[in-house]
């Protein structure tokens, strides 16, 4: 079965324009071409669509876009890697929609509203004892005062930037793209970046961020946020790839 190119850019939410692009580039070749000159897509070539729509939501460019697709042609094994992301995505999401819904019904009934319910899935202090033990109070207080002095943008522009580098970072690791690789390493660029905002004026030393990343690995929260045991050493790696010339 194929679908004309308006078919796949209504159902995909895109332009034919933009379509017309990824085939210029090589990023998307139509499946055939019909003698009146339009372009038909084959299911080989929407699951290839469903994956650089994924990847363009992660933060990719098209130039790195390009890279994983051509480093991971196991289109399955590669959406494994996506499903797994997104259904992260979704626990945290569902969370938020439940407490906003539980908000909404409970000011129109004239109910009670409970704060626990209010905030699930948007409290940062779940964390403040274990931050403290581990890093001092100081530490804390610190990164509590940082936080809440971005503001609700400010939180929502951090959030969105973790999780298109975390995702570039499973796009990567699915693709087997090497963790000294510039690709990766421009993503490590950023998260080097995204971990020093909460730092302040003190920005992680080579051996704080080396610490950073092998608890990454030893606690399995953490872990899971990348994908799993797996991409977490890959993660580690890049990280120490990073650390060691960049940071020495």
């Amino acid at each position: 079965m194929q679908w004309s190119i308006q078919d796949i850019a209504r159902l995909s939410g895109t332009t034919s324009r933009t379509l017309r692009h990824y085939d210029d580039i090589g990023l998307l070749p139509p499946s055939s071409i019909g003698s009146n000159g339009y372009r038909y897509y084959d299911e080989a070539a929407l699951t290839r669509l469903q994956r650089i729509l994924m990847l363009r939501e992660l933060g990719l460019g098209l130039p790195a876009i390009a890279e994983v697709l051509a480093g991971q042609t196991d289109d399955a094994r590669a959406l494994v890697a996506h499903l797994h992301w997104l259904e992260q995505e979704r626990e945290r999401v569902e969370r938020q929609i439940a407490s906003v819904t539980t908000t909404i019904r409970k000011l129109e009934g004239g109910e009670q509203l409970m704060a626990e319910e209010m905030l699930d899935g948007f409290d940062h202090t779940v964390y403040k004892d274990e931050v403290e033990q581990r890093w001092g109070a100081d530490a804390y207080a610190t990164g509590d005062r940082w936080w809440r002095g971005l503001g609700v943008d400010g939180q929502a522009a951090f959030q969105a930037e973790d999780k298109a580098i975390s995702g570039g970072l499973a796009a990567a690791y699915a693709a087997g793209t090497p963790a000294d690789d510039a690709e990766v390493q421009a993503l490590i660029a950023r998260h080097y970046n995204w971990v020093s905002a909460g730092w302040g004026s003190n920005a992680p030393s080579a051996e704080a961020y080396l610490g950073l990343g092998d608890m990454y690995v030893a606690d399995p929260r953490f872990a899971q946020h990348y994908g799993g045991p797996e991409a977490a050493q890959y993660v580690r790696d890049a990280m120490g790839v990073y650390a060691a010339s960049e940071l020495a």
